[in-house]
């Protein structure tokens, strides 16, 4: 995951020109963009998840049947079924709308707020196709006071990067020369404020907009008395914010997610919420080289990527594994149990929380160790893929038994894991090897593990080479001396610290009863 200090963050006249190149001479449509952009959003709501994707991220794994069909969303439609998409006159409000068409296709339970419809193609369309799958539009006068009474997740498709939204005096006098006129006529510091106050006054969103936003802004409030409130999901711009500066004045939309699109603009930089997210795959080489554009690759087949920094958590306000010890909730199966742990750590935004210790023992019985990274875990064990000459597989034939250990520190939270290992199938390492991006291809074709080399050069031209050699192909195929291999879990123990030092084990052990395989729990005193 690439922080929004890595990633390039355009202007409001960059964004601009970004549009105009888009549906000019690279023959972009309006609808294309509209349809690329609300199905980025809703990507990143529910399919797509955050958890999901920030794996995605750092394992660029697509396999059926892996552990990302199990991690639950950020935003689960079990959790966050009624979503109220809120609709501005203009583009943002159509990514809006077929935002709202496909999360309906999700599995939620869209609503749509449209006060100010826009009769001409492609809103007429986008509207009649929401009206045909019975998606409610609801008018203003129905909604209720709280929004977060009725909905869980508030989309905010109000107004995108052409709002001029709140600003400073400053910047606005050095983009609007009337600021100037007035200014000069301002016999004080003072009333030279009071004065940019006024005229910003000019540029505030008109009902029935400026309603909402307040409405907007109170949700953040309730958040932060504890009270129930829905999530509010921002479309490219926070609405009422300032393109290039943000939310200046500070009594603006606070969002939990924001989605940028094409490329971030520059207040994104200013967004503190925990999920940002960039939309824009179909950014072309030439606007990227015109712009000097740096953004992130995207995994696998998806519409979205995580950006930005994962959010610092309030350890205390989790629930479950955060809790004292005698309320800590225990799932039958152990690998539910991994799993729920796992989506966690991702939420409190442990760093790199998919690396393990393998250890590992040859024939003389002598242990080594050293940190792998997990590529899938599902009933049948835990995945990952190396070198078929490594040490670790040479002693992994040698003595087919191993165990792995994940320790995630800031939520206090250790798993140990023994099992039989086994080489996985050629399909199933074909099929993760294709699913990886070409760059990636070329390392393990290129590295020849635990042998002897004179330095980090040699790697770095011998990958040159290869990529001169093979430039043409798309795709490479994977090397016959590397794959996966899977531990099939016999034992589990799970650790939990307090600050109290009262800490709780549990353990799994496998047992075959009735010739199916059962998993007895143990809950062991604290140590």
């Amino acid at each position: 995951m690439e922080s929004t200090e890595e990633i390039s963050c355009v202007s409001q006249q960059e964004a601009i020109e970004i549009g105009q190149m888009l549906m000019g001479p690279l023959g972009f449509t309006v609808d294309q963009l509209m349809e690329m952009a609300g199905l980025s959003v809703a990507s990143a709501i529910g399919e797509v998840s955050a958890l999901m994707a920030y794996w995605y991220n750092v394992v660029p794994v697509v396999a059926p049947d892996s552990m990302f069909s199990t991690l639950p969303p950020v935003y689960s439609r079990s959790e966050y079924t009624r979503v109220l998409v809120i609709c501005g006159p203009g583009n943002n409000g159509g990514d809006g709308l077929v935002a709202a068409r496909h999360l309906h296709h999700f599995g939620y339970k869209p609503s749509i707020c449209y006060p100010k419809r826009n009769t001409e193609p492609p809103f007429a369309g986008l509207v009649t196709q929401l009206e045909s799958l019975s998606v409610p539009f609801l008018p203003v006068e129905d909604l209720p006071v709280q929004l977060s009474s009725d909905f869980e997740i508030i989309v905010d498709a109000i107004f995108g990067f052409s709002f001029h939204g709140n600003t400073s005096f400053l910047s606005f006098c050095l983009t609007f020369p009337l600021v100037f006129l007035f200014a000069e006529k301002a016999k004080t510091a003072i009333e030279c404020y009071i004065t940019s106050l006024a005229v910003c006054q000019t540029w505030n969103p008109r009902p029935p907009f400026d309603s909402f936003i307040r409405r907007l802004v109170s949700i953040k409030n309730q958040q932060r008395t504890h009270e129930i409130a829905a999530v509010v999901i921002s479309v490219d711009i926070p609405s009422g914010w300032h393109v290039e500066e943000g939310d200046i004045c500070g009594e603006g939309i606070e969002p939990d997610m924001l989605v940028s699109l094409t490329a971030p603009t520059l207040c994104a930089k200013k967004f503190c919420g925990p999920h940002h997210f960039l939309g824009g795959r179909f950014v072309p080489q030439s606007i990227i080289d015109k712009f000097k554009l740096k953004l992130p690759s995207y995994p696998g087949t998806s519409m979205c990527v995580r950006i930005g920094n994962l959010p610092e958590t309030n350890l205390s306000a989790q629930k479950g594994i955060f809790t004292a010890s005698e309320n800590l909730e225990v799932e039958e199966n152990p690998i539910d149990q991994f799993q729920k742990w796992l989506g966690d750590a991702l939420e409190a935004g442990v760093k790199e929380p998919h690396y393990m210790v393998l250890s590992t023992a040859g024939k003389n019985a002598k242990p080594s160790s050293r940190m792998v990274s997990l590529e899938g875990v599902n009933k049948d064990g835990f995945v990952w893929h190396t070198n078929y000459r490594s040490r670790k597989a040479r002693e992994i034939s040698e003595n087919p038994h191993a165990s792995l250990l994940f320790y995630w520190g800031p939520i206090k939270c250790q798993v140990r894991v023994e099992g039989f290992v086994e080489q996985v199938s050629d399909e199933e390492s074909e099929q993760y090897f294709s699913s990886l991006p070409r760059d990636i291809q070329i390392r393990p074709t290129v590295s020849k593990q635990s042998t002897l080399i004179h330095g980090r050069e040699v790697l770095h031209q011998q990958y040159k080479e290869f990529e001169e050699k093979y430039h043409y192909r798309t795709s490479l195929p994977r090397p016959k001396h590397w794959g996966g291999y899977r531990l099939i879990p016999e034992f589990f123990e799970f650790w939990q610290g307090e600050e109290s030092q009262v800490h709780l084990k549990l353990r799994y052990y496998a047992e075959e009863i009735d010739g199916r395989r059962v998993w007895t729990i143990h809950r062991l005193v604290p140590q």
